[in-house]
């Protein structure tokens, strides 16, 4: 099983998960989700390599092996959402859960060893490091960091993508990967349990729409990861690696070893070139 060794100089834990060196890889013949006794719509599935020994759960956005996520319709999204509130409210009831995070590995690019449409939920037994630097700048300011975030690009406009009714979509001022964006909240709302049944179908509809404009920016699947942050402001951020419709974005020695984000392409442009897909 996976076990937490303490890194002392970073100070943070690093999780051995050896036990995962066998997963498959992207099969060609047989897809453990589509093989499942039963029907469903949308599903929570235990994963069978967890990172930790507590919940690492697999969400199955579609029985349909070959529909992308940009292909799902907004009402799927709204049950797919609405499976993701439910769940966090579960894990966040266990006092052993420090963190709940929901995010998706999409491509080969990203490391995705299974096609079949899905995300997952990892119930974190520690608050991550991202998670514990970001809280932090959040607690000394005032107002909400997030909200000053949005009104600064509000009031720019120009790293905006999409507005609908209550969220926001944009490139942010400080993106750290190409065409990264975000979705924010405009209402102050902690997480997807505090938005009402309209901001959650209103979530969706923004969404799925982002969704489409990433696979179509270059004409084929964006290789991207997605996140889900529930902790003071709810928001979602979408982190593609691919800088150019031949190239990737690589994580090479400044980034990784340095943790200093080297940004290929400007976020002004980045949002130019999708509010025009």
């Amino acid at each position: 099983m996976s076990e937490l060794r303490w890194h002392p100089l970073l100070e943070q834990w690093v999780v051995v998960t050896a036990h995962r060196q066998g997963r498959p890889q992207l099969p060609a013949d047989w897809c453990p989700f589509c093989s499942l006794p039963f029907k469903y719509d949308v599903h929570l599935y235990p994963n069978d390599f967890p990172a930790f020994e507590g919940r690492c759960d697999v969400v199955l956005y579609s029985p349909e092996h070959t529909l992308l996520p940009s292909q799902l319709p907004v009402e799927q999204w709204e049950k797919v959402i609405n499976l993701w509130a439910r769940r966090t409210v579960e894990l966040e009831a266990d006092p052993s859960v420090k963190h709940v995070a929901i995010f998706e590995n999409a491509g080969e690019a990203v490391g995705v060893t299974m096609p079949h449409p899905h995300g997952q939920i990892y119930a974190f037994p520690f608050i991550p490091p991202r998670i514990e630097k970001e809280l932090a700048s959040v607690a000394r300011s005032e107002p909400c960091l997030y909200c000053q975030i949005l009104a600064k690009e509000l009031e720019n406009a120009t790293r905006m993508i999409l507005k609908s009714a209550y969220f926001d979509a944009f490139s942010p001022y400080f993106a750290r990967f190409p065409y990264e964006t975000c979705i924010y909240a405009r209402r102050h709302a902690r997480s997807l349990n505090d938005l009402t049944a309209g901001e959650k179908a209103d979530f969706a509809s923004i969404f799925s729409q982002m969704r489409k404009k990433y696979d179509a920016l270059f004409g084929f699947p964006m290789p991207l990861m997605m996140v889900l942050h529930q902790n003071v402001h709810f928001y979602v951020e979408f982190l593609p690696l691919q800088r150019s419709p031949t190239k990737l974005k690589y994580l090479a020695s400044v980034e990784s070893a340095f943790g200093t984000f080297l940004e290929d392409v400007t976020p002004e442009d980045a949002a130019a070139q999708l509010r025009a897909v």
